[in-house]
This record gives C-alpha cells, sequence and structure tokens, in this order.
C-alpha cells in the first residue's frame, strides 16, 4: 500500500510516520507545504492513501483538491475540528484531530482498508469510490443492530436507538426502552454507517439521533446540553467546536 503524509510541521510529520510504521505499513513521501505537493502530484503516481493536514504553511490543503484531480482516498489529521464538513465532501476515509491517538489511528486505515477491501489496490475504480463518497444520498445506510445476550443474538431496528455512546472503552447502544447493549465496533465506524441525516456525533463520546433529543438547555464555555427521554447516564454534550455544525443539522 502506497502511503504518503502532507503535514507542514517536519516533527509531526515524522512523527505520524513512526506510529503508522508501527502498524506495519511504510510510508514513501513526506510532503510540507501546498506547493510542494502540487508539484510532486504533478510529477508522481498517486498514492492509495493520503495523510493530510488541513492548515499547512502556505494555505489550506484544500487548494489541492481545487487544483489537481486527487483520486487517492484521505485521512485528514487536524488540529481544528472547524473543517470536518468540508473534509468529508472530498475523498475522505477519516478526520483525526491531534494529538493523533494510536488506537485511533489504526481505526482509520482499518476503516479504509475495509471500506475498499484491499487486495490489490490498483483494480479499484476510484472515480467511482469518489462519487459514492460525494453522494452519501446514494449510500445505503445502517437498518439495524444485531448484538449478543448470552447466547442468543437481538436485532435493534434503527429506529429504536435513542443514542450510541462510549464508555471505559466500549460502545452501547441506549435504546427508547432504557436498555442498553455493548456492541462490537466503535464510535468512529458507527458514523459512517448512519445516514447523516438522522444521526449526529456531538462529542467524541455520544451519537444522537434526531427523533431522541427532548430539550437542548445552553451550557457552560459556550456548549449545549441535550435532554434524552430515558438515557440517565454521563451528561449528554454538545463539544463547543462542534455546536455550529450541530445547529446546521438541526436545521
Amino acid at each position: 500500500m502506497n502511503i504518503i503524509i502532507i503535514e507542514d510541521e517536519k516533527p509531526a510529520a515524522r512523527l505520524l510516520q513512526r506510529k503508522i510504521e508501527k502498524l506495519g505499513y511504510s510510508i514513501t513521501t513526506l510532503l510540507h507545504s501546498v506547493e510542494e505537493s502540487l508539484d510532486w502530484f504533478q510529477n508522481n503516481p498517486q498514492p492509495d492513501l493520503i495523510f493530510l493536514d488541513i492548515q499547512l504553511s502556505d494555505g489550506l490543503s484544500f487548494e489541492i483538491f481545487e487544483k489537481i484531480n486527487i483520486k487517492s482516498a484521505v485521512i485528514f489529521t487536524t488540529a481544528y475540528d472547524e473543517y470536518a464538513l468540508r473534509a468529508f465532501k472530498l475523498n475522505s476515509i477519516d478526520y483525526l484531530l491531534k494529538p493523533i491517538d494510536e488506537e485511533e489511528l489504526s481505526i482509520a486505515i482499518s476503516k479504509f482498508k475495509n471500506q475498499f477491501q484491499i487486495n490489490s489496490i490498483s483494480s479499484l475504480d476510484f472515480e467511482v469510490i469518489k462519487r459514492m463518497l460525494v453522494n452519501p444520498l446514494e449510500r445505503e445506510y445502517r437498518k439495524r443492530f444485531s448484538v449478543k445476550i448470552g447466547q442468543q443474538i437481538k436485532v435493534i431496528d434503527i429506529a429504536e436507538v435513542e443514542c450510541l455512546y462510549s464508555e471505559n472503552k466500549g460502545t452501547y447502544i441506549h435504546t427508547l426502552d432504557n436498555r442498553d447493549y455493548l456492541i462490537d465496533s466503535s464510535l468512529e465506524i458507527i458514523e459512517t454507517e448512519l445516514n447523516p441525516k438522522d444521526f449526529y456525533r456531538i462529542s467524541r463520546k455520544f451519537i444522537i439521533p434526531m427523533p431522541s433529543i427532548k430539550e437542548i438547555q445552553v451550557y457552560s464555555n459556550s456548549r449545549l446540553k441535550i435532554s434524552l427521554p430515558t438515557y440517565k447516564g454521563e451528561e449528554v454534550i454538545v463539544a463547543r467546536e462542534r455546536v455550529s455544525d450541530f445547529k446546521q443539522w438541526l436545521g
């Protein structure tokens, strides 16, 4: 798998390189600016996967997409959450906030491999993949969850979900009948499987569906607090950096 890193801070680029190589993948190229990246893409075959910082020393990395028809998949790496929606309109697999957690990095690469079933990356039609990513309405979203309870399998319809949350390194579904079920997945992966019109990830710990919102209150530090019908666990707080996008999602 051919992977490159575009990151203006050279120490950060080398640190990310070490983390990726620790997972068993090699990095072929390190680039550090929009200008350098444009020159490289004009003279080299495109890689399979790009780890891309958004704010580079000479501009936003989105400028690269405006001038080059990038067919590679992208994992964005940034300290700023404000560009997430714009990033996901491109060939984005994931959006990792700095400092990059090694577990989240591993999940992002696995997500890339799972989505595109990489056996021979050169055989993939990236134009088809790009259209799928840019036009999410064409995708099939998850309609139900299957959870194991002892020796039995329970099917939970998506309409029964009051929220999804992470706790003590586990991921749970909380249903409208006030029950909690442990599921074998992460919020990062589940987020990509849910219809973004109906579900919103308000923080690193919670994904909520719009029908479950009972009340919204102004909270400290410019955040919002969500009341749900039956969930009585940890406070459900919209992260400050997501408040603006959350309001747009509400319409």
